[in-house]
């Protein structure tokens, strides 16, 4: 049933949403890792084995229900894109807008890439808090942070504006407060 579905697709936000930034991205690694084939389709029971990974404790037929959403033109699979997207909410304008300001504030010549380096010379980890907590380092951190934009992806060394939107898209879903999102985009 509908309501049955906006649910289960509700528990699993709220799921991803405690684990914090890394709910939505821990999903999508999940899922590339779990794409053998890299075609980035997932069929049921590749969605299963990723959903059990993750710990979301759900039943067989509600990971048939999520499937069958999800699968509209009944092939047999799933575009993960197509998932994340159906389960994060979208930016709003405030934060579209800081998205879009803190791209521009580092794509020094305009090209609409950014590269590692680019990205390096203005990300500050040490406001980090566990640099604060002296748990890791600030280059952990900064690595850490190279990382989640999978430099290498589409444009080898680079990321784009969408995949940057993508990452704070991602970051955004587990951040309520606005003021909050702006000041730790700022930072």
């Amino acid at each position: 049933t509908p309501h049955g579905l906006m649910s289960i697709l509700l528990s699993i936000k709220r799921a991803l949403k405690s684990r914090g930034a890394h709910g939505f991205i821990g999903l999508k690694r999940k899922f590339k890792s779990i794409d053998t084939d890299g075609n980035q389709q997932l069929d049921f029971s590749e969605l299963s084995t990723a959903l059990d990974e993750l710990h979301l404790k759900l039943s067989d037929a509600e990971k048939r229900v999520v499937f069958h959403h999800f699968d509209a033109d009944n092939s047999g699979t799933i575009d993960f894109q197509e998932f994340v997207l159906g389960l994060r909410d979208p930016l709003n304008p405030r934060r579209y807008a800081l998205v879009q300001q803190a791209f521009s504030r580092i794509d020094f010549n305009g090209s609409g890439l950014v590269s590692e380096e680019e990205i390096a010379a203005v990300y500050n980890p040490e406001q980090h808090p566990d640099v604060l907590a002296g748990k890791r380092s600030k280059e952990e951190i900064l690595n850490e942070f190279r990382a989640t934009f999978d430099i290498g992806g589409e444009h080898e060394g680079h990321v784009s504006r969408q995949e940057f939107e993508e990452y704070y898209s991602n970051v955004s879903a587990s951040i309520d407060n606005d003021d909050y999102f702006e000041l730790m985009i700022r930072n």
